[in-house]
């Protein structure tokens, strides 16, 4: 019986709240199968502040979402000295923020659809258009929220009375968007395990895409092909760019990569430093088929726990 005290941090405020719930209380379940002693922690109960009071060993960090995944609650746990679980502040903050990661991903030349970034504050619809023309982006847009996770706030436009409409309804909620090109092919998501990609699995939902309904419910009923159905070479190719932009971000623990692979090549769509550990989840369905279990999934991420990262 391990003697140490882990602190599951879930739930939070974003409004991803209810997915690090059941992520947190899966969690739950295999640290307590691995004999450690456990307490859960919300930050939407308590401040983060009195995480210290805690005298936790480890952190597991549940948390999805605004203030969960961007360096936000990085910087308490970091603060209180206390090894936590997955990325640290500056990682999570680049990985999170949509516009800041594609600019890594182009500069480090991994492809990622073509992109303008609008702000509510100085908005023009009719220079955006311009923009469109000159950058030569063809329908249909993409617009979503720069710092979102489990697709929302994306809106699929296919023209430009939609794209007016959903721009003016995000503004209604974010401050900052990200305008880009619809990619479409095969959906595929690579999850990346201590620095090593653990494989690539194929997602064919029924809806229009891969989004929360698609993420989250059983009845959308996404099909999940693993391992993804793609020549060899590129099955290689692909876990090779969600390892090195793992590194490049500097992220820590697992991280889940979100690609589109259309007429061969691969389009890195946003990386995940706290991706999803619910029944539905991706990456522990990765990792089983890599012979890795749930319980033991969980362990190698209590194992990666540290401060100073």
């Amino acid at each position: 019986m391990y003697k140490k005290k882990i602190l599951v941090v879930l739930g939070g405020n974003s409004r991803e709240r209810t997915i690090s719930i059941k992520t947190g209380k899966a969690c739950i379940a295999a640290i307590k199968r691995l004999g450690f002693r456990v307490e859960k922690f919300d930050p939407k109960i308590r401040s983060l502040s009195e995480i210290k009071k805690t005298k936790s060993k480890i952190i597991f960090n549940a948390l999805h979402g605004e203030e969960g995944e961007d360096g936000y609650a990085q910087s308490f746990f970091e603060f209180s000295k206390i090894p936590y679980t997955h990325s640290g502040v500056l990682s999570s903050m680049k990985a999170m923020n949509k516009l800041i990661s594609k600019q890594i991903f182009i500069k480090n030349k991994i492809k990622t659809p073509s992109y303008i970034f609008i702000k509510k504050n100085n908005f023009n619809f009719s220079r955006l258009i311009h923009i469109v023309k000159i950058k030569k982006i063809k329908y249909p847009l993409v617009a979503k929220p720069i710092n979102e996770g489990s697709s929302i706030g994306v809106k699929i436009c296919k023209n430009q009375k939609i794209l007016k409409k959903n721009i003016l309804d995000l503004f209604k909620t974010y401050d900052d968007l990200i305008i880009e090109n619809f990619i479409g092919g095969q959906e595929i998501q690579v999850a990346v395990l201590n620095g090593t990609a653990l494989g690539a699995i194929e997602l064919k939902p029924k809806r229009k895409f891969y989004d929360y309904k698609a993420k989250y419910s059983k009845s959308a009923m996404t099909d999940h092909i693993m391992p993804a159905n793609i020549p060899n070479k590129k099955y290689e190719e692909v876990l090779k760019i969600a390892e090195r932009t793992h590194k490049i971000l500097g992220c820590r623990g697992v991280t889940r990569s979100d690609f589109k692979f259309i007429n061969g090549k691969f389009y890195l769509l946003e990386i995940n430093t706290q991706p999803g550990m619910t029944d539905l989840s991706l990456v522990p369905e990765i990792a089983s088929y890599k012979k890795i279990s749930f319980d033991k999934l969980i362990f190698k991420l209590i194992m990666d726990a540290s401060i100073n990262k």
